[in-house]
Formats: C-alpha cells, sequence, structure tokens
C-alpha cells in the first residue's frame, strides 16, 4: 500500500474501487489499461481492508472492556 493509498479515507477508496470495478465490467479498455486498473483495484481493496480491520479491533475492544466492567473487573464501560 502507497503512502498516498493510506491517507484515503474508507468511503473514498470504496467509491474508487466501484468505479474500477464499473469501468473493468463495461470493457472496452486494452489489456495494459485493464491491467492497470485490476492493480490499483487491488490496492484500493487493501485500503478498505485495513480500514475495516481497524473498526473490527476497535469495537472487539469496546466490547471486551463492556464486558470486563459487567463482570466487575477493570477497564472502561463506554
Amino acid at each position: 500500500m502507497s503512502e498516498a493509498d493510506t491517507a484515503l479515507g474508507y468511503e473514498q477508496a470504496r467509491d474508487e474501487l466501484i468505479e474500477v470495478v464499473r469501468k473493468l465490467e463495461a470493457g472496452g479498455t486494452s489489456l495494459e489499461d485493464s491491467l492497470a486498473l485490476w492493480e490499483r483495484g487491488e490496492e484500493l481493496a487493501k485500503v478498505c481492508r485495513h480500514w475495516l480491520e481497524g473498526a473490527r479491533a476497535r469495537l472487539d475492544s469496546a466490547l471486551a472492556a463492556r464486558e470486563r466492567a459487567a463482570e466487575g473487573g477493570t477497564g472502561a464501560a463506554e
């Protein structure tokens, strides 16, 4: 993932990925252009995956903290 890609927000990466897929599905591009689009799509998918994994980790952490608090352990409930 390039430095520019890591600066993309989830929604930006998702929207660009949708556009890449649309172009690939429409066809009519040269092999070279299709390969470039596919490579860009792979990079955008990595960016999206990175954001989603981060969101999942935050949710898991919050749920674990809430569970610990409910059981009388340490950790912030909210």
